[in-house]
């Protein structure tokens, strides 16, 4: 017993048999929970895969009861066997007490389940047997079927027969009726004759050997054949709208009328009515003078669009659509069709260059372009049928923007002359006392704003030749060489050009007899223009005609900025000497006159200064006041050292450097008077106008004789002079060197040269 208790005790222990892991609640027995549950479903996937086969567990799947009683024969003792075998009674009463729980709890539900199926099988019979019923009458059902259908066959063939009996009839009945239809429709309804005669035809020429169908297709032939007559008549007789033509031409052609004489009908047809059009148009247009003078026409009824509207929907309309249809009618036959309406469409071109000719002035140009922009998109549907005439519409309307460029060229030299005829107006207007007018910096920025703003104006306008919503300005010609020919050459720089060689013909060309000379002030103030057109105005305008109008083609030759900044460096530089002349010219007059029509042998003693060298200084003062204003004259030497000469100021407040600011901003806008970058005279212009009148003076003392009271009056006078001209010349030794020479040449003409102390010269210059 006591091994038995060891072995029991040992057995229940955590190292005993495997199935002595728990004991029963109620009698210390072995019992997994849901064990016949778990037995009957099987173990998860998961607790399958994880487990690895064990055939000494009863639970598992791969449970071998000789491995496991083996097992349990040779690792427990007997108490422990007795109390597995205890163990096992209780489970298997345990289950047999849940089978009969499960089948109490479901016995009606298999009672019931019994009974359906019966009925079921019995309800099964009875389907089998209206099975057999039901299969039994559709065979009788098809074999009715098939008789039906045989007799619907045979009755479908004798109505198809009876039909095909009444067709006929019913053909020969309007065979018979041909003629009468032909008859009655022949003169009101042409083309439901001709359709009726058309499906007639083949069956009357088919039985034409049947002396009755003979018949009817003779009288057929006859009454087709005066229709034929009334068509022809018709066709040549009338005038005909493109419609009508078309049909008339098209029912001859079913009557088998010969298609070249119909072609040439046809054709001259179409050219009465389109030689209709083209006269309403020219009608519009004023009559040229028989005697071939030069009359200006009158204005035009309605303006360029109305014109290019009435020509593009009345002929170029109707030309399209009688083109199309004969190219419908006749097929591709096109060999008397292109030079018919080339010669139609020429005439139209050329009344539309007529009409452009009377566009004399500017106007609107978006109404040209919209004109010429409607005329070339509906000329397109008539050069997809003719497409010769692409080139002459290209050309034409080329033509006509190249001419209102060069309107506009005209234009614009008309208004700078305008303007030019303004400054000199301004400038040779009387002052009332103590009201001044405008200053040439006020006139000069007012000159330039006003040319650079009607420029840029006609450039917009210009541009509108080459908007990208024009149909024309896809053209080649409009993409590379309207860019550059029309518009940089000819219109921007030949105005540059023109510009430049206008301001120099006021240095360059004779006055006319009878014309005043140009004010030296204009001559100034072109000057000044020429400049600020070299400076930055022709980079400028150059740069926004690039902008505005880039060429494609970029093959073109162009001229250059830097040449055209040449040529207005060269006119300025033409004016400034013209000017130099003209102002030193006028000082030199003064003291010519001076010198001849003075007595210098019998003169007094000198107690002045002649009032001449007083008028001369005060000239060459204004002249330095108005150069001032416009340029700046550049560095000139310090004054001298020589206690001899004293500093007289006579600068008014005018030839302070002054601020040139004009009105409009240039990409490179010019810098202001003062400033570095400012125009400087590459020659002082008071200098050569102190050169020319000294070099006068000088030459006409050489040619007088003085006496001693005359070299004095030189004497003072010549000092005079230097108290006041060094300080208007670059260099105050030119000055100095040609007073020198006047009074050595006057001391050589003196008969008795005895010179006045110099003390009292610089007296009397200091009265004076």
């Amino acid at each position: 017993m006591a091994a038995v208790t060891a072995g029991s005790g040992a057995g229940s222990g955590a190292g005993g048999s495997p199935e002595a892991t728990g004991g029963s609640t109620g009698g210390g027995g072995w019992r997994r929970p849901h064990g016949p549950l778990q037995r009957y479903y099987g173990p998860s996937t998961a607790e399958a895969a994880e487990a690895a086969p064990d055939p000494t567990d009863i639970n598992g799947p791969h449970f071998d009861p000789e491995v496991f009683m083996t097992k349990v024969r040779s690792e427990c003792p007997l108490g422990q066997l007795l109390a597995r075998e205890a163990a096992l009674g209780r489970e298997i009463r345990a289950l047999d007490s849940d089978m009969q729980t499960l089948l109490y709890e479901n016995y009606n539900k298999f009672i019931s389940a019994t009974d359906t199926i019966r009925k079921m099988k019995v309800d099964f019979r009875h389907m089998e047997a209206e099975m057999d019923d039901l299969a039994a009458n559709m065979a009788a059902i098809s074999a009715s079927s098939a008789r039906v259908s045989a007799a619907l066959q045979d009755r479908h063939r004798r109505g198809a027969q009876l039909a095909g009996v009444q067709a006929l009839l019913r053909k020969l009945q309007a065979l018979v009726e041909v003629p009468g239809r032909l008859r009655r429709w022949a003169g009101a309804e042409p083309a439901r004759a001709l359709r009726c005669h058309a499906r007639a035809r083949a069956v009357l020429r088919h039985y034409r050997h049947l002396p009755s169908f003979r018949a009817i297709e003779d009288e057929s032939h006859a009454i087709m054949a005066e229709l034929a007559q009334r068509l022809r008549t018709r066709l040549r007789e009338e005038t005909l709208d493109p419609k009508e033509l078309t049909e008339c031409v098209e029912m001859l052609l079913q009557l088998e009328e010969p298609a070249e004489e119909l072609s040439e009908e046809f054709l001259s047809q179409a050219g009465g009515r389109l030689e209709a059009e083209l006269a309403a148009l020219e009608a519009e247009l004023p009559v040229a003078d028989p005697s071939g003078a030069a009359t200006t026409p009158p204005p035009p009824a309605s303006d360029i669009l109305d014109f290019v509207d009435r020509g593009s929907s009345a002929f170029v309309g109707t030309l399209c659509q009688l083109a199309g249809s004969y190219r419908a009618l006749f097929g591709g036959d096109a060999g008397r069709l292109e030079p018919f309406a080339a010669a139609l469409a020429a005439r139209y071109f050329a009344l539309l260059e007529r009409r452009l000719a009377l566009e004399r002035g500017l106007g609107d140009t978006s109404l040209l372009v919209r004109a010429l922009d409607r005329f070339h998109r509906r000329l397109r549907a008539l050069l997809e049928l003719l497409p010769a005439g692409a080139a002459a519409a290209a050309a034409l309307v080329a033509r006509a923007a190249r001419e209102r460029v060069d309107r506009y060229l005209r234009a614009l030299q008309t208004f700078f002359l305008g303007c030019l005829g303004d400054v000199r107006q301004a400038l040779a207007a009387p002052r009332p006392p103590g009201k001044e007018g405008p200053g040439l910096p006020d006139l000069l920025a007012t000159l330039a704003a006003s040319v650079l703003g009607q420029l840029k104006a006609v450039l917009a306008y210009v541009q509108l030749f080459t908007a990208r919503d024009v149909a024309f300005a896809s053209l080649p010609y409009f993409k590379g060489e309207f860019c550059v020919t029309a518009v940089r050459e000819g219109l921007v720089v030949a105005f540059v050009r023109w510009l430049c060689r206008t301001a120099r013909g006021f240095a360059d060309g004779p006055a006319e007899r009878g014309a005043p000379a140009a004010p030296p002030a204009l001559l100034l103030l072109l000057a000044r223009l020429c400049l600020d057109y070299e400076n930055s105005t022709i980079g400028y305008i150059l740069t926004l005609t690039d902008e505005q109008f880039p060429p494609q083609d970029s093959g073109l030759a162009v001229t250059p900025g830097p040449a055209l900044c040449a040529e207005a460096r060269a006119a300025a530089q033409r004016l400034l000497d013209h000017y130099v002349q003209v102002q030193g010219a006028a000082v030199a007059q003064m003291l010519r006159k001076s010198v001849e029509t003075r007595d210098w042998l019998g003169t007094v003693e000198p107690r002045n200064v002649r009032a001449v060298m007083k008028r001369v200084v005060e000239d060459i003062t204004a002249i330095d006041v108005q150069v001032g204003q416009l340029f700046e004259e550049g560095v000139r030497r310090a004054q001298s050292s020589d206690s001899s000469r004293r500093a007289f100021s006579v600068y008014s407040s005018s030839r302070a450097p002054g601020r040139y600011a004009p009105s409009y901003t240039p990409r490179s806008a010019p810098p202001p008077l003062g400033h570095p970058g400012s125009p400087r005279l590459p020659v002082s212009v008071l200098t050569g106008i102190i050169k020319i009148s000294l070099k006068t003076l000088l030459e006409c003392v050489r040619l007088r004789t003085l006496g001693r009271f005359g070299l004095q009056q030189v004497q003072v006078d010549g000092h005079y002079l230097q108290l006041y001209l060094w300080r208007f010349a670059s260099d105050e030794r030119v000055v100095q060197g040609l007073l020198d020479e006047v009074a050595a040449s006057a001391a050589h003409r003196c008969l008795d040269p005895v010179p006045m102390e110099h003390s009292v010269v610089e007296l009397i210059c200091e009265r004076g």
